[in-house]
Parts: C-alpha cells; sequence; structure tokens
C-alpha cells in the first residue's frame, strides 16, 4: 500500500514536558513536529491537571515561529486527580472557560490506578456510591454538557465506567471517549467495549502502545486492528497517547499506527475518518 498522510491528522492524547516524568518533547517541541507534518490539532494532557494555559501558550509561539497559517491547533484539558482537588467542578469550569475541550476522570488518583500499581484503592477518589455516581460528578457532567466538550474516562474500572457512562448520557453529555481500554490498568474486555458502543454510543480511543512497567511498552496495533473490525471505525478514535521517550517520537508513531491500519486492509478514508472526522467533531472544529 502507498505511504499514508498525516496532513490535518489530530491527536487527543499526547504527553510532554513539562512533567514530573521526562518526555520526549516538550509543548513548543510537540508544536514543532506537528507544523512539520501538517497536522491539525493536537491534545495535551498531564496527570498535573491543567494544560489549557500550555496550550495558549504553545499557540501563541506557533505564531511567531510560523505565522497565522499553519492550520495547527494545540489544546488541553483537565485531569481530576488529587492535584486539583479531585472531583472539583469548579477546577473544572475554570479549566473550561479557558478553553479545555476535553474533562478526565481522575487517572494516577483512581481506585483502580492504585489497586493495579499495588496500592490501596482506598486513598482513590470516589466516583460512585452506592450504585449510583457522587453528587459533585453531576455538577461536571452539566459543565460538560453545556461547553459541549468531551468526558475522558481515564483510568477508571470497567464498572465504574459503565455507572459513569450512563449517568452522564442521562445527563445530557453528548461526547464520551472511552480512555484507552486496552491498556492492562484499565483491562476492559472486548465484550465490554462491544457493549458500551451498541448501548451507548461512545468512542474508543485506541492507542499505539501500553505500558507494561519497567520502561516496557507492548504494541496495541494488533489487537486495535481486531476492535475496529468488531465495533466498525465509526466507534474508534485513534490516538498515540505519546511522549515516552521510550517509543518513537510522537509523529513516527502516529505514523506508524496508520500505516499498519492501511497495510493491514483498513481503506485510507476509515483511517481518515479516525484520525480526523472523529476528533474534529469531538473538539468542535472543521
Amino acid at each position: 500500500m502507498g505511504k499514508v498522510s498525516m496532513k490535518g491528522v489530530c491527536d487527543m492524547h499526547v504527553h510532554t514536558n513539562p512533567d514530573l516524568r521526562l518526555r520526549a518533547y516538550d509543548d513548543f517541541e510537540l508544536a514543532d513536529a506537528a507544523v512539520r507534518v501538517g497536522a491539525k490539532a493536537i491534545v495535551i494532557k498531564s496527570h498535573l491537571g491543567f494544560t489549557v494555559n500550555r496550550a495558549y501558550l504553545t499557540n501563541q509561539y506557533v505564531k511567531r515561529m510560523y505565522g497565522e497559517n499553519t492550520g495547527f491547533t494545540m489544546y488541553g484539558g483537565v485531569v481530576m486527580n488529587k492535584v486539583v482537588g479531585g472531583i472539583n467542578p469548579e477546577a473544572v469550569e475554570k479549566g473550561l472557560k479557558l478553553g479545555a475541550k476535553e474533562i478526565w476522570l481522575p487517572t494516577q488518583s483512581a481506585k483502580r490506578h492504585l489497586e493495579r500499581m499495588g496500592q490501596d484503592p482506598a486513598n482513590g477518589i470516589e466516583l460512585v456510591r452506592d450504585g449510583k455516581v457522587v453528587p459533585e460528578l453531576l455538577d461536571v457532567f452539566k459543565l460538560i454538557k453545556d461547553y459541549d466538550v468531551v468526558l475522558g474516562t481515564a483510568h477508571v474500572s470497567p464498572e465504574e465506567a459503565f455507572v459513569v457512562v450512563e449517568a452522564a448520557r442521562d445527563a445530557g453529555v453528548k461526547k464520551i471517549v472511552i480512555t484507552h481500554p486496552e491498556w492492562w490498568v484499565v483491562d476492559m474486555s472486548f465484550e465490554d467495549q462491544i457493549r458500551l458502543v451498541k448501548d451507548y454510543d461512545v468512542i474508543l480511543e485506541r492507542c499505539y502502545a501500553q505500558n507494561m512497567g519497567g520502561g516496557k511498552y507492548k504494541s496495541n496495533l494488533q489487537e486495535n486492528l481486531e476492535i475496529i473490525k468488531a465495533v466498525g471505525y465509526e466507534h474508534v478514535m485513534v490516538d498515540t497517547d505519546g511522549g515516552q521517550t521510550e517509543n518513537p517520537h510522537w509523529e513516527l508513531a502516529l505514523e506508524e499506527y496508520m500505516q499498519y491500519l492501511v497495510d493491514h486492509g483498513i481503506p485510507e478514508e476509515q483511517v481518515y475518518h479516525m484520525t480526523r472526522t472523529i476528533p474534529y467533531r469531538l473538539l468542535g472544529i472543521e
């Protein structure tokens, strides 16, 4: 097959410096790479809470370095970890007013994350109580609905995900992304992923590789191919979760991922849908 084009791609999950863990690129270096390959948009994510302020500064940098007509925009979001007070509607609202495009449930503060990392899940953030989402999460859902942005499920368990997604849908949240359900920490079965798509019309975010611990990463590409065929390309978003020093640089990882799909029988127009059409809709861009 021919070489895939990166023109216009969008990745809604990339990690950059500054961070507590060394990343391959800082915000500006990632923007340089994005402009170089003709990308349309990237959403930068941090377990430390806010990235919207960093996205703003990066866009100013891009204008100064490359002019007004690159066609590229960096976006940020809010991760509801303990560092921002957990399920904190005020932090979410401030992030949204600054332009946040995705609000993630807890990552490293999630009960599931702590449990899988051999720590006490009781120290994690409570999302579900007596079979229902905690009241402050309903306030967050209202904000997400009003601003028409994305709810990302982050590092929650499959059991929590079903409760949260149903409550979010009931609250009028239109854009829901199941964050890297393939990662062993989340560990969502194919059956659960298929059921979430069927029952709640969510988007599955399937990422390039997963952290297995100890600096080792496992490619997700073959399994990603299988889930695309199982649920349909209309429900899968191709993201990298990139930025690790152990993996290829962001643009190389995304190109490899797209090329793998095309080389294994996914039509280019379907790859276009998963790397442009879906994220454009989620971000509210043309």
